[in-house]
């Protein structure tokens, strides 16, 4: 069946993304056929369309989605034609129409949108990993969120703050503190006017924090290392910025015998049953309104060059989806 996906047959910059007609078969055994209704906007999709996570070309990127199942492939029990059904993180998702295995689906709640679904998967089940499991927060503790006005952040934020913490957050800009404010964070740091690491030892009467949330790499890694209490534990699970540079680990030591981790979410979900139950954690929570989820622009699928050009020059705030 001939439908449009965005496909990249070199890497590179926005100029490499392609509007093109791809071939999609019948689903296989154990597979979907989904008709995307929304697509998730990442940063992950800038790594893999510049490199810096492997993809087989020529590639379809984008890895989160929410759409409407029209055909199922044989041994597929759990998911019906017809179901609406959300997944993430599986690359693949700029296209109209992908297959895709079935135990990757997650079923979706009558109350949660398909945009919503669409702009929440891949944060809010990373967040969930990240304050859940890769450092379990606890009330009364002091984190640190980097980039905390955009989608990951504003989701890290309330989920850090439902479970009773005291968050830190840096931003880019007044709008961008206002918006960390109102989604959980007590104390918004303008980075680029103020030295974040002075910041946080005044928050922290120079204590530190237990845990560091870095997505944005290399700008902020070794600064980051000094914002920790001794024992604490740094989690760099993203590089806006570009690739941290190697690090000397005796480091680690001098800096109070810190803890360095760079998890990665498709290892958290990767049995069905994990993948469920933070789902149905993040649905819950959704469906509370404990958080909030904004989705501040919708692109069309064959504009997602424009897309990219706004997350790489960080001119977007919240979540931001693809409509097919």
């Amino acid at each position: 069946m001939p439908v449009h996906a965005i496909r990249i047959h070199a890497l590179g910059g926005i100029d490499v993304l392609r509007w093109e007609e791809v071939e999609v078969p019948p689903p296989g055994p154990g597979e979907i056929q989904l008709r995307h209704t929304a697509i998730g906007l990442n940063f992950i999709d800038i790594y893999h369309r510049i490199g810096l996570y492997s993809a087989s070309l020529p590639a379809i990127i984008g890895s989160e989605g929410c759409g409407i199942v029209e055909a199922v492939g044989a041994d597929v029990t759990e998911i019906r034609q017809g179901d609406r059904i959300a997944y993430a993180p599986v690359i693949g998702a700029d296209a109209e129409v992908r297959n895709l295995a079935a135990d990757r689906a997650v079923p979706v709640p009558d109350d949660i949108h398909d945009e919503l679904a669409a702009a929440m998967m891949l944060k809010g089940l990373t967040a969930r990993s990240l304050v859940g499991r890769t450092y379990p927060v606890k009330a009364g503790d002091m984190v640190l969120i980097h980039a905390a006005a955009g989608g990951m952040g504003l989701i890290m934020c309330q989920w850090a703050k439902h479970l009773g913490a005291t968050v830190i957050g840096t931003v880019g800009s007044k709008q961008k503190a206002d918006l960390a404010a109102a989604h959980g964070c007590d104390h918004p740091i303008l980075y680029r006017e103020v030295d974040f690491v002075a910041a946080v030892r005044e928050i922290t009467s120079g204590n530190g924090v237990p845990v560091v949330y870095d997505a944005v790499g290399r700008d902020t890694f070794l600064k980051s290392l000094d914002c920790l209490a001794p024992f604490g534990l740094m989690v760099s699970y993203g590089q806006a910025s570009g690739r941290v540079e190697p690090l000397d680990i005796v480091q680690l030591a001098r800096k109070g015998a810190l803890y360095l981790t760079r998890p990665s979410l498709p290892v958290y979900v990767r049995k069905r049953c994990d993948l469920l139950e933070a789902a149905a954690e993040l649905f819950d929570l959704v469906r509370g309104g404990d958080i909030k989820v904004e989705i501040n622009r919708r692109y069309q699928l064959r504009d997602v060059a424009i897309a990219h050009r706004d997350l790489e020059a960080r001119a977007t705030i919240g979540s931001n989806i693809l409509i097919p």
